[in-house]
């Protein structure tokens, strides 16, 4: 049960909304509406607009033409329940606790749906959840919901066409065919619900997909890709390539597919009458190897691990539409941006920075970098598959990264931006490396990070796993 104390916090909260604070000339007339559209394992260089010859992304390349996009954004623990345990509650996961998978986020944790649904919002959640740890085909009851009204959620599954969820009790509902097309047919319902009634609405719509498994999109996107048309990156290994092509046509292929639900949610936006007064945002948990470095999946401290999109769509609050913001971005910053943007106080237990200045043009809060972690490595990257722990800096140019060894990885973006060329413990990089040291230090104290190993962290939160530090999750 939530503390009294808490309880009375959120009550406060609602009190303290104030009108959003917008560019001159164009603010809104009701508070804004909040969409997040949230992929799974979608990884930032996989997208039209960035540059990819593969990939087809039409409606998200027109959204990144219309929207400010944070193009540094990275996943700050690049696995999945501690992303979105930090996206739901501004903190780092050394204060959220979940920083392995299948662990609940705690009842005390303030969530943006509490601090909303505070404020006078509908909340909903549909989709992939993975933040309740009790079994991931188990019901999460309403007092579990972190402040979710409507719910249609799973903790979590990838079987994408036989695809379960639960409402309101107990019963298992189906979602038809190819979930994330029923997924987002319920969220259309919802947005035009809630724009019908004139109540200010948050929304999270949580795709399972671009995750593996890669080839069960819908024919019609699998047949947009053949595996030996597809151009890899520099940093996948000759002697993977078969594999990667083959894996590379299912992942875009659900990524396109993902592309079309955007462009439908769009347009329900529009014939409902509240696009302009919508802040919509697309992001995703953390990115995915594919091959490259000869690595798959997530966890890893490399970019295509690390790096997310994020674009953050307000015509009535943002007008300067198209801009690439360079500011640092971590997943803890998503919360108060949000808050910021849209007027509502920031609890004092947020951790991240609230960039909704930098997105009017002012200075940024933040510095330079921002911080990677593996706390304990698990499952797909565990101690047996090479796994380890690491913290590290990304800043504008440069990504480095130390072990519990010492250090580990470093790399010039501008000149290596495949990370082709590992400059870490050469001489004639001394003096670069040693300022990233001190500014990965100053980073860790400054969140409180002694850098312990895994085992430490596990036995001090209580968590159970098995021996290879993986928290079973089938009950």
């Amino acid at each position: 049960m939530k503390r009294l104390g808490r309880e009375l916090g959120f009550a406060l909260l609602a009190w303290f909304v104030v009108v959003p604070r917008v560019d001159a000339g164009n603010a809104p007339s009701a508070k804004p509406n909040l969409l997040v559209l949230l992929a799974d394992q979608w990884r930032a260089d996989a997208l039209g607009y960035v540059g990819d010859p593969n990939v087809q992304t039409p409606h998200l390349d027109r959204l990144a033409r219309e929207s400010m996009n944070f193009a540094r954004a990275v996943s700050n623990c690049p696995v999945c329940c501690p992303t979105r345990a930090s996206l739901m509650t501004g903190q780092r996961p050394l204060t959220h606790g979940v920083f392995l998978n299948d662990v609940p986020l705690p009842d005390k944790a303030v969530t943006i749906a509490e601090v909303l649904q505070a404020a006078g919002y509908a909340t909903g959640y549909i989709g992939k959840w993975h933040l309740d740890g009790r079994g991931r085909s188990n019901f999460t009851p309403p007092e579990r919901r972190q402040g979710f009204h409507y719910w249609k959620a799973l903790e979590c599954t990838h079987d994408y066409n036989q695809s379960f969820y639960f409402a309101d009790d107990p019963t298992r509902l189906v979602w038809p065919g190819y979930d994330a097309i029923a997924q987002t047919r319920d969220a259309e319902e919802y947005v035009r619900g809630q724009a019908a009634l004139g109540r200010p609405f948050a929304l999270f719509l949580a795709w399972g997909a671009p995750h593996n498994p890669y080839h069960t999109a819908p024919d019609e996107y699998r047949a947009r890709y053949e595996p030996d048309d597809i151009r890899l990156r520099p940093n996948v290994p000759e002697k993977l390539a078969i594999p990667a092509r083959r894996e590379l046509a299912g992942y875009y292929a659900h990524c396109s597919a993902l592309d079309d639900l955007v462009g439908k949610l769009w347009e329900t936006f529009k014939q409902a009458g509240i696009e302009e007064n919508t802040i919509l945002v697309f992001t995703s948990d953390h990115g995915d190897m594919l091959y490259s470095q000869g690595e798959v999946r997530k966890q890893k401290p490399w970019e295509e691990s690390i790096r997310v999109p994020m674009l953050i769509h307000w015509p009535a609050g943002l007008r300067r539409a198209g801009r690439r913001l360079d500011a640092a971005f971590n997943s803890e910053d998503l919360l108060p941006t949000l808050l910021g943007l849209m007027g509502v106080v920031v609890p004092e237990m947020v951790e991240g920075h609230d960039l909704s200045g930098a997105m009017r043009g002012h200075d940024t809060p933040s510095d330079d970098a921002s911080l990677i972690t593996c706390v304990s490595p698990f499952g797909e990257w565990s101690r047996q598959h090479g796994g380890r722990e690491f913290r590290g800096v990304r800043t504008r140019r440069h990504l480095y990264v130390r072990d519990l060894s010492g250090p580990w990885l470093l790399y010039d973006m501008d000149a290596d931006p495949y990370q082709l060329h590992n400059l870490c413990n050469q001489d004639e990089h001394a003096a670069l490396q040693a300022g990233l040291e001190a500014q990965l230090q100053r980073k860790l104290a400054e969140t409180n990070d002694e850098f312990l190993p895994g085992p430490k962290y596990i036995e001090q939160f209580g968590y159970k796993v098995d021996a290879t530090g993986t928290v079973p999750y089938t009950p």
